[in-house]
Parts: C-alpha cells; structure tokens; sequence
C-alpha cells in the first residue's frame, strides 16, 4: 500500500499539496489521494456526479485532514482511474469496496456528497461491518422523489452555463441569487487552488453512464434504511434541484438516529456555501 510521506513539519494536512497515489486491485487501477496523521480509522470521500479528485471543496476536507486521515478516490473509469464506469449506483459501490479493501482497513468513516451518497448507502447496505460512520450530503435513497429527474436538470443547467461561460456547478451547486453567486463563484475558486499535478477530467462517456446510474437509482425500489445502523449526519441546503431537499429529511426519517442540518437559501451545495458554519459540525461528528 502507498502511503503518504511525512514532512519535517509533521504529515500533509493541506489538499493542495496531497500527492496523487495509485492502487490496482480487480483489474482496475484506482487514483486516489491521501492527507491528515495515519492512525485509527479513516475517512473515505465519495464524490459526486461528473467529480474528479479536483473536484472536493478543500475548506470542507482540510479542516478534516487536521485530525483524521483522510482519503479521496476516482470511481472507476472517472479521472486518472481506469476501467469503464458502471451502469448502476450498486456496482460502483462494489468498486468502492475492493478499492477499500486493497488499502487495507476493515473499517472506516464516509463523507459522501451527491452520487457519492447513493453509492456510500449501496456500500453499506451490502457491507454494514464495513462502515463505522456516516456523512451523507446532498443525497437522497433508491426510489426517492425527484432524483430520475436529475438528467434534464442537469443538461438545462450545463446550457446555461455554456451560454453564460461559466462552470456548471454555479447553476446546479448555488441558488442564482445575491447569496448563491458569490457564493459559487468562491466554490469553483478554491477548486483551483491545486495547481500542479491535477487529473483528468471525466469523458462525456463516462458522464452519460453516470446519469444513466442516478436514473436508475431514482426509479429503483428503495432499500431497507432501517439496516443502518451506523451514526449518520445528514445535510443539504433547503433549495436543492439536483437531489430535491425534502429528500433528506426522508433519509432522516429512516435512519434510525441519525442527524440532520438544512441550510437556508442554499441549493445542493449548501455545505460548500456553508463551509465555515458545516466544516466544524463535520469534524466534531466524526471525531466523537
């Protein structure tokens, strides 16, 4: 396994400078990044439609990192990773699984945001001792309301985007208001802030079969949620039109226990306009 190398000052806590590592494992050979001290369990990113390993908010990650080891990954066929991407949210989560396991741990903790929460509640479903803790952002469950709508949202949402020469994410992340612009307009920003050493970005390809998997996952039939077990933070902003927000209160409903935060006049990526307020609630929920 690869590790990442400590620096005089102690390990690399900063996403900007986490070297790009690569495992092979089941005939692929996944592209991952790792930060924060080595120790205890980690916590494993899974990220959303269309994201690469540039694609994680670092004022979301670092004040993680600082205390927690931390590890981001391309699914397969998406960046740098190889393979073809899966038709379904369940076999990306079997590709989550071996990735995992090719580390290493047989336990760990999950942030996930989006596509990466669908795929971290198919992992955890099918692989319950895995999972210690549960981060589920801008999400919704198999079957829920609104999700195989996802496709046309986000066309409409890249066309206007292309029309306006900006980044997709402004439209489908924030509110198109005096709050949601700046707001993502400071989003995209600090996505920039790694400068060497960036990955590829996904092919349209591999994006098409991503949506055909979130379609998919939207007209399935829902999982039993009452098998999770595991403590679980919830969170979105209360304007999502990616994965509509009354979705997480219904995650929140079926999770035994589980927490839930909804954002005022935020859209799916109320934790990113959020961060300052979100990251803290973050860190002390996966260090209790």
């Amino acid at each position: 396994m690869n590790t990442t190398p400590d620096t005089a000052s102690g390990p690399v806590t900063s996403y900007a400078k986490a070297p790009t590592r690569t495992i092979t494992a089941g005939g692929v050979t996944y592209a991952y990044r790792e930060l924060g001290p080595k120790g205890g369990v980690p916590v494993v990113f899974f990220v959303h439609l269309a994201a690469t390993l540039d694609n994680w908010d670092p004022r979301i990650i670092d004040p993680i990192a600082e205390g927690r080891h931390v590890i981001t990954f391309d699914n397969r066929g998406v960046g740098t990773t190889t393979g073809q991407v899966p038709d379904s949210v369940e076999a990306m989560a079997a590709d989550a699984y071996t990735f995992i396991r090719a580390l290493g741990f047989d336990k760990i903790d999950i942030f996930s945001f989006s596509l990466g929460g669908m795929v971290a509640q198919a992992l955890v479903v099918e692989h319950p001792e895995l999972v210690r803790k549960l981060v589920l952002t801008g999400t919704g469950p198999a079957g829920g309301t609104g999700i195989d709508k996802v496709v046309g949202v986000t066309y409409f949402d890249i066309l206007r985007a292309t029309l306006t020469r900006s980044d997709p994410k402004e439209f489908l992340f924030f509110n198109r208001n005096a709050t949601g612009k700046p707001a993502a307009k400071a989003f995209v920003t600090r996505l920039h802030e790694r400068t060497v050493d960036r990955d590829a970005p996904i092919t349209t390809k591999a994006f098409q079969t991503q949506l055909k998997a979130i379609k998919k996952w939207g007209r399935s039939a829902p999982a039993d949620l009452s098998k999770l077990t595991q403590p679980t933070l919830i969170a979105n902003g209360d304007h999502d039109r990616m994965v509509p927000s009354v979705l997480s209160d219904n995650l929140h409903r079926r999770i035994a226990g589980s927490e839930l935060i909804i954002y005022p006049d935020s859209g799916h990526g109320g934790i990113f306009q959020f961060h300052d307020r979100f990251a803290p609630v973050a860190v002390e929920f996966l260090s209790r």
